[in-house]
Order: C-alpha cells, then sequence, then structure tokens
C-alpha cells in the first residue's frame, strides 16, 4: 500500500493524530509509505523526518494556496529544492471552494479577505507565473497536481503539462465536490494523460456519493486510476483502513481487485517515487 493522499496535525483543523500517529497506522498495516498533504503549509520538511524515523517512503509537497502566496514559483523552488515530490494546485483557496461554499481558512479568520484563486482558461494575468511553476515542476521531475480546480483548467494544465515534458500529473479527486467532474469528462482527462484520484474520503463524506458512482469513475480511468485515503479526520477511519475500505467497496461494485490493488499500491508509487 502507497497512499498519495493523507492530512495529519498540526493543522489548522482537527486532525486524527499528529504526523507521529500517522506514520505509526502505516506501519502497524505493513505499508510502503504515504504522501503527507497539507492545504496551508509545505509538508517536506515533515515528511523527511517521518522518512528519517521509519524507513517508510514518506513524501511531501506544497499547496499553491494563499499561506503559500498562491501560485507562487518562489514557494515550489523551495519545496522541490528541498526534496519535495508534489506541487498541488490551489484547493481550499481554488475559485471551485468559494463558489461551492466549501471550508477555506478566511472562515476561521475573516480579517483575511475572500480571494480566490485559479488559472487559465479561468484566472489568466496568472498564467506568466504558472508557467514557472511548471516549468519547475518539469526540472525535477515532480508531481503535479491539479489541486481543487475546474474541469477546464485541468485541461488546460494538462496541455501545459505536454509541453513542459511533464509526465506526472495526478488529477485530485476529480468526481468530489470540486471540480464535480462526470466520468465522461474523467474519461476525457486521463485520456489527456493525466491519472485519476479516487478518494476514500469520498467515499465516507461526500455528499450524495455512493460506491456505485465511484465505480463508474473508477472504470473511466482504468489503468490511470489512482486510490489514496485523503484522510486524517477525526470521524474517519485511520487512514490505511480508510483505503482499504474504498478497495473493498469498489470491489463489491464489480471492479477488477488486481487493478485495485495496483492503483492503491504499484501506480502512485512509481508516480511519485520510480
Amino acid at each position: 500500500m502507497f497512499d498519495c493522499h493523507v492530512h495529519a496535525a498540526p493543522d489548522v483543523v482537527d486532525r486524527i493524530g499528529d504526523d507521529r500517529d500517522v506514520l505509526q497506522t502505516y506501519e502497524r498495516a505493513g505499508a510502503d509509505g504515504f504522501v503527507l498533504k497539507g492545504h496551508h503549509e509545505s509538508t517536506v520538511g515533515r515528511a523527511h523526518s517521518l522518512a528519517r524515523q521509519s524507513g517508510l517512503a514518506v513524501v511531501g509537497g506544497v499547496t499553491l494556496n494563499h499561506p503559500a502566496g498562491g501560485l507562487n514559483p518562489a514557494a515550489v523552488a523551495a519545496a522541490l529544492g528541498a526534496g519535495g515530490r508534489v506541487v498541488w494546485m490551489p484547493t481550499t483557496d481554488a475559485h471551485t471552494q468559494e463558489r461551492a461554499h466549501l471550508p477555506r481558512l478566511c472562515d476561521l479568520e475573516p480579517r483575511l479577505g475572500r480571494a480566490v484563486l485559479g488559472v487559465p482558461p479561468v484566472e489568466h494575468r496568472t498564467a506568466a507565473a504558472v508557467e514557472l511553476v511548471l516549468a519547475l515542476i518539469a526540472e525535477h521531475d515532480a508531481v503535479l497536481a491539479t489541486g481543487h480546480l475546474s474541469g477546464a483548467e485541468c485541461h488546460w494544465l494538462l496541455s501545459r503539462a505536454r509541453h513542459y515534458g511533464i509526465a506526472r500529473v495526478l488529477l485530485t479527486h476529480p468526481s468530489y465536490t470540486v471540480p464535480g467532474l462526470d466520468p465522461a469528462a474523467v474519461g476525457e482527462l486521463a485520456d489527456a494523460g493525466g491519472y485519476v484520484e479516487i478518494t476514500a474520503y469520498q467515499l465516507l463524506h461526500q455528499p450524495g456519493c455512493t460506491a456505485a458512482m465511484l465505480a463508474e469513475v473508477a472504470r473511466a480511468a482504468g489503468q490511470r486510476l489512482v486510490l489514496s485515503s485523503d484522510a486524517g479526520q477525526p470521524n474517519s477511519p485511520p487512514p490505511p483502513q480508510a483505503l482499504q475500505q474504498l478497495l473493498d467497496e469498489l470491489t463489491g461494485q464489480g471492479v477488477d481487485r488486481g487493478l485495485l490493488r495496483a492503483a492503491s499500491s504499484s501506480v502512485p508509487t512509481d508516480l511519485f517515487l520510480a
């Protein structure tokens, strides 16, 4: 098992445990490793420390929300230069998040204001900064993750990723509420070169989501499917168990178990580590 999306404390919201607590759940599960994600700070140093403690492959990166300076090439250069392996496009500060009334840091601190972030074709003024971000990702052979951006923005990012020779593109839970794409749209993005993430969080917490719906997305993704937990919430199972529950539920919907096992192990391992 290699879980490419998990959250831990310290964070601005409650988590199931701190970095060490979450690490121990993967050790007990016999996992190979995981990707530690934070919406509001780089996880590169934290991941490095966990890897040294355990011998597991623990990966960190940076998410381009307002605490990182938004679509900020300097934050990307620093994170990748320090050993980060993934850059997430805006998540909690994406325009989609605001429109869907999903939680943002400015909900906790209203003095921050409610400015949102986007990339072309939604926000053309960010094009130059995003182009430099993509060039840096290409130079470091890192993973570009699409965050909570819209389908149109994902298409644009995939096009520009091809221009820069970026082979590692992860479509961050595209069937989740943000961006909320249907299986046909997800399949188009997979055909364009993206890996398609489905998360246990969707199964556990996404309003209206069912295992049958996620199975359709899995079939649309085919060999480019990636399963992750996106766990770490106090009201979710420990991340390895959440990921296993997702695999079992999709198996119950008739999705090939071999495909699902690869999607939670060898496929994300190759994407982040090879």
